[in-house]
């Protein structure tokens, strides 16, 4: 899936599906949020196409307590690794 450029996009790593992943090799889950205005995309590849940040902001961690992610207002593409 894609989202368009100028919406702001945070996506950050899942380290509950990581450890899920690794106990439960025949139930696997994505590794990466890309939160944005219209919803949460979930998968285990994450292209930016344009300029990007990772912030880390320890005092105001995001609704699911991630305090490290990367920001983007460059178009995003989620994909399976299939």
């Amino acid at each position: 899936m894609k989202i368009k450029h100028g919406v702001i996009k945070r996506i950050h790593v899942n380290q509950h599906n990581i450890r899920h992943n690794k106990k439960n090799p025949d139930d696997q889950k994505p590794i990466f949020t890309v939160k944005h205005t219209k919803g949460n995309e979930k998968g285990n590849v994450v292209h930016i196409y344009g300029p990007s940040a990772v912030v880390y902001d320890p005092e105001k961690p995001l609704e699911c307590g991630a305090h490290v992610w990367i920001q983007t207002t460059a178009e995003v593409e989620v994909m399976d690794n299939d």
